[in-house]
């Protein structure tokens, strides 16, 4: 019987599972939060953060390369970026990063109710945060099916005619945008409602949140409605009726013409009397050796006759020659104030020239809202989370880690409002 005894006491320390494990303890000494990889909360947090930071260091780098493009076709067409800029309503972009430099606020807050075990005060501000992200989102449907509708899309599906910019009749794009959000919305209505009759507290209180987060996209739907149709007149301005500045300016000159045509006459009677009165007098006699300086000061008196084109071309030409010989760099600059869409639309709004730009600004405004949809899916499994009450004072971790995620998105939005919307 005793060497029985000893045999299952040998027995029982070879086999695996039971007694105490290598670390010391079991797995039952393990918090129900902390993976069964980690000794303490403190390395489990670390190791999180660290992996966190990584990622988002891939992603900074993913939208460098997409400001570099940026910054190389600026640089080789700045007038067309200038441009098209002016189709982008600003006041849209404004508030939009309002919306998001407040939801930044509010995550911030949310990972110090996380901290502080405020349970109910963590589920407000995720859910604040989620009304944000989804108000943003309304607002940009309300900018992309705009653009989509005058034809302002990328290179090769470029369409914007400047005489024709309102465009009658053509697809609904805004419903197209929301349709699946009223598709998820009714969802959540739906799931409030159940919930509710039967009786279901924690599935309530889920719905509740997010039924709100859904209705803050038609919220931002309804701002930008306002904001685009009450700044069409100043927006068409900017961008869509500058296009007839140039006719318009003939225009005015003609009318001004007819109603002043004698004075005009008279007028370039005098300045080329003047004109002739200063050949004769300031040309100096032929054959007589001049300096190159006082040749010059003459052409560019009389080149100040606006009538004398002739002498103008070769004034420019002159400087040119000047300028060349100096070393210089010669750029094709204008004082007219009005040179952009307006003074060449043929070049600006080229197909080939305007599409680039606008390819570059849904690229990189577009996957912008993918991260944002992407930080939406993330905060909900948070507000579930957080009314279950799953997070303390010591497991935070994936409240701060989506964060992380959060400031960054913001912060590449911050870059890209001024680049794309305040240009001019």
């Amino acid at each position: 019987m005793a060497t029985t005894d000893a045999g299952l006491v040998s027995d029982a320390h070879e086999q695996p599972g039971h007694g105490h494990s290598d670390h010391g303890h079991g797995d039952h000494d393990h918090p129900s939060y902390l993976a069964h990889h980690f000794d303490t909360p403190e390395q489990q947090f670390d190791s999180g953060k660290l992996g966190m930071w990584l990622f988002l260091v891939t992603e900074v780098l993913f939208f460098s390369g997409m400001f570099c493009a940026y910054a190389i076709f600026r640089a080789w067409r700045p007038e067309v970026f200038e441009g098209c800029s002016q189709f982008l309503n600003t006041k849209l972009g404004a508030i939009n990063t309002g919306v998001l430099l407040f939801s930044s606020f509010t995550m911030a807050w949310g990972v110090r109710c996380a901290q502080k075990e405020q349970h109910k005060l963590l589920t407000a501000m995720l859910a604040t945060t989620l009304s944000c992200a989804t108000m943003f989102l309304g607002v940009k449907a309300i900018e992309y099916s705009h653009k989509w509708h005058l034809g302002l899309l990328p290179a090769g599906l470029f369409s914007y005619d400047p005489s024709n910019p309102h465009p009658v009749g053509g697809p609904n794009y805004l419903a197209y945008i929301c349709a699946p959000f009223v598709v998820i919305t009714a969802a959540v209505a739906v799931w409030l409602v159940v919930s509710f009759l039967r009786g279901a507290k924690f599935q309530f209180e889920c719905a509740k949140p997010l039924m709100v987060v859904c209705l803050c996209f038609f919220v931002g739907v309804g701002l930008g409605t306002i904001l685009e149709s009450g700044g069409d007149e100043g927006h068409h301005e900017d961008g869509h009726a500058v296009v007839a500045a140039v006719d318009g300016e003939h225009g005015a000159a003609a009318d001004h013409g007819e109603g002043h045509s004698h004075e005009k006459e008279g007028e370039h009677a005098e300045h080329a009397e003047a004109s002739e009165a200063e050949a004769v007098v300031e040309l100096p006699p032929a054959g007589a050796m001049v300096n190159q300086s006082t040749d010059l000061a003459v052409i560019e008196r009389l080149a100040s006759d606006a009538t004398n084109t002739g002498l103008q071309d070769e004034l420019a030409a002159r400087r040119a020659q000047s300028q060349r010989s100096g070393g210089g760099i010669l750029y094709d600059v204008t004082d007219d104030t009005a040179a952009t869409i307006a003074s060449a639309p043929e070049d600006v709004l080229r197909p080939s020239r305007a599409g680039v730009f606008f390819s570059i600004y849904y690229c990189m405004t577009g996957i912008h809202a993918i991260h944002i949809l992407a930080g939406i899916g993330v905060l909900v499994w948070l507000l579930v989370r957080s009314i279950r009450q799953d997070f303390n004072r010591n497991y935070f971790g994936p409240v701060d880690y989506v964060g992380l995620y959060w400031h960054i998105v913001d912060m590449i939005w911050i870059y890209l409002f001024p680049l794309m919307y305040l240009i001019r």
